[in-house]
């Protein structure tokens, strides 16, 4: 990502913005008929193209040159429970959303949008005539809806969305006519345009009243009939099912609500365990420069494939047209360079802005007494950090490319600090057996610590055996663990068991992950690793959930110097004034260096993917993020095959 100021990323968008409202004022007239869409409309089922289209579509300028609908774009999903991906492919419509180059913010469902002076009020405006991929219009009636029935009903509400939160008080929504509304905060919110293009975070553009008002007792007095139908509990289990915001399996695994998105599920994830499908939605509110409806695929066919492995195999047989996912790894690269000419694709580059390639994380708010204490032993934490030697990972896995680090901001960026980057990155394991001594001395007679209770200290990392790397990684860690005396192990399991346990769950010891971000806005707007704030916090689920529902039951209040990190959080996030977040941001990192939640390997080197050779519009060079989720806010739309 472009390091650049708030203020500079700000004025980005709004020139950009401008250009594009210039570009799309007038209907589209007299736009062909998608092939794929002909006879539905031949027969009545589907009105014209034209009375689909809002009354101003967004026109998007594709990256190469202008294409043609049709055809399929194949892809692959991987494990069965690795439905987050999909965020990348066909999920990422917020109002709006960030700009290729990650250097400003773009409309996008939104037609416009105004900013007070003081961050304090926010005025959006809808498309006029936009609809669900039922036909049904998407207004501000759809707003008001998530307002009341989720975001601020306590039975239905599942947490985060704590960016709408502004000095202990949530935004106040006022719909000013079907296609206006305003957002009003307590005080400064100076990144919520940015969260709301953060992946997965605008709630507001996947939430049709129409469908899901069935599911909600206030607007529908059957409602728990219909959960008892369903085998649910009460009409609040089905209600959060069908909204589906509780993880990305639940949202995608649901084809009957309507979307927003290019293409909607026939076949969702689930449905079959072959492939999944999803096919044009034809009320897609977006055109190219020539007036043709997007997307230009007809259709995305994923093939469920079980693991990496199969997937690197169907990627050197011509069957996947672009991923960067689970098989681009540095120790396949050279396999995957030598496949080129029989798998008919070329490589593209992928600027690297996680903050780790990868993160230990001990369950901090671990259900045993003993296990927990032990684990917020901010010793016991860096002694395990000591054991590690990073440089063999590093030239092991990533064939020597590389920097150990823990997770932090890259040197070189103005936010970088030392402490937290480098402290307790050397291979030491003397040391961490001096350290470790000092706090659980006892061993057993195979040489293994004993807990405070007599007990083997055992520390199971769950770990998702999509992430092939991290596999590697362990394999070459676990000895260095054992070796002062911790037996720490590795349990794999399914990408959707990984979700229910350790993403859901509590009964965990550990895990491992990535992502974050390593630099600029992007760290200040995804803090996982500096600050337990959602459920990206593997280290602290119940911190995290504090931090947004403190009176809930599942909630676990921090001590003083995490509510303390979690207060500065909220002022970062509360202030307009760049200068003010660049001071914030930096006493959170090195607040984050003295609590040292987790520790890491290194920082990512660049990565890669590949893409056939007849794909066209896919841009040579992207960030890999999941906040900017690559390839998203690059315009899947506007992919074709030539």
């Amino acid at each position: 990502m472009h390091r650049i100021s708030r203020r500079a990323f700000i004025a980005g968008s709004a020139a950009l913005s401008g250009a594009l409202m210039l570009s799309g004022t007038a209907r589209a007239q007299g736009i062909a008929e998608s092939a794929f869409l002909e006879a539905e409309v031949s027969s009545g089922a589907l009105p014209p193209v034209a009375q689909r289209l809002p009354v101003n579509p967004l026109v998007i300028t594709p990256l190469e040159r202008a294409g043609q609908q049709g055809g399929d774009w194949n892809h692959a999903l991987v494990g069965g429970g690795s439905l987050s991906m999909l965020v990348r492919y066909q999920g990422y419509e917020p109002l709006l959303r960030f700009n290729p180059e990650w250097t400003g913010l773009v409309e996008n469902v939104a037609e416009s949008y105004e900013v007070s002076p003081d961050s304090t009020e926010y005025t959006i405006r809808l498309r006029k005539g936009h609809k669900w991929s039922d036909g049904h219009p998407f207004t501000t009636e759809d707003i008001q809806f998530w307002y009341d029935a989720y975001f601020t009903d306590p039975e239905t509400n599942l947490g985060e969305q704590a960016f709408w939160i502004v000095d202990g008080k949530k935004g106040e929504l006022e719909v000013i006519d079907e296609t206006t509304f305003k957002v009003r905060f307590a005080g400064p919110n100076g990144f919520f345009l940015q969260q709301l293009a953060w992946a997965q975070q605008d709630q507001l553009t996947r939430c049709p009243k129409h469908y899901l008002e069935q599911f909600h007792i206030r607007y529908n007095p059957d409602a728990d009939a219909l959960a008892k139908e369903a085998g649910l509990e009460s009409w609040i289990a089905l209600f959060q099912r069908e909204i589906g915001f509780q993880d990305d399996n639940t949202f995608f695994q649901n084809a009957n609500r309507p979307t927003l998105n290019a293409w909607y599920f026939t076949e969702a994830p689930g449905q079959n365990t072959e492939q999944s499908i999803a096919i044009r939605n034809p009320y897609y509110f977006k055109v190219d420069t020539e007036g043709t409806q997007l997307p230009y695929f007809d259709r995305v066919v994923y093939q469920m494939v079980a693991d990496p492995e199969v997937l690197l195999l169907k990627t050197l047989q011509g069957e996947i047209d672009i991923m960067d996912q689970y098989i681009a790894t540095p120790a396949n690269r050279p396999t995957l360079y030598d496949g080129q000419e029989t798998g008919n694709y070329h490589f593209y580059t992928l600027k690297e802005t996680a903050a780790n390639v990868m993160a230990f994380q001990l369950n901090l708010n671990h259900l045993d007494p003993t296990k927990r204490e032990l684990f917020n032993n901010l010793q016991f934490r860096q002694a395990m950090s000591l054991a590690v030697d990073r440089q063999a990972l590093i030239d092991a896995v990533f064939i020597g490319q590389g920097t150990p680090a823990q997770p932090s901001i890259v040197e070189g960026d103005p936010l970088y600090n030392e402490q937290l980057a480098k402290q307790f990155t050397e291979y030491d394991p003397a040391r961490a057996n001096e350290m470790l001594d000092a706090i659980i001395p006892e061993r057993d007679g195979e040489n293994y610590r004993l807990d405070a209770e007599g007990r083997r200290v055992t520390i199971i990392f769950e770990i998702d055996q999509t992430r092939t790397t991290f596999l590697d990684m362990f394999e070459l860690a676990i000895p260095m663990f054992q070796q002062v005396g911790l037996d720490v192990q590795m349990r794999t399991m399914d990408r959707s068991l990984w979700e229910e346990r350790v993403r859901r769950g509590r009964e965990y010891d550990a895990t491992a992950h990535q992502f974050g971000a390593n630099s600029g806005i992007a760290a200040m707007l995804d803090a996982r690793f500096y600050v337990p704030t959602n459920s990206n916090c593997f280290y602290a689920p119940g911190w995290s959930l504090y931090y947004t529902q403190p009176d809930n039951p599942a909630a676990v209040e921090p001590p003083e110097a995490v509510k303390a990190q979690q207060d500065l959080y909220r002022q970062l996030n509360g202030t307009g004034d760049a200068a003010k977040q660049g001071e914030l941001m930096a006493q959170i990192l090195q607040n984050a260096a003295d609590l040292f939640f987790t520790f890491g390997v290194s920082w990512p080197p660049d990565g890669y993917g590949i893409v056939k050779n007849d794909v066209v519009n896919l841009m040579d060079t992207m960030p890999n993020s999941f906040g900017w989720p690559t390839p998203g806010p690059a315009r899947p739309e506007q992919f074709f095959k030539a």
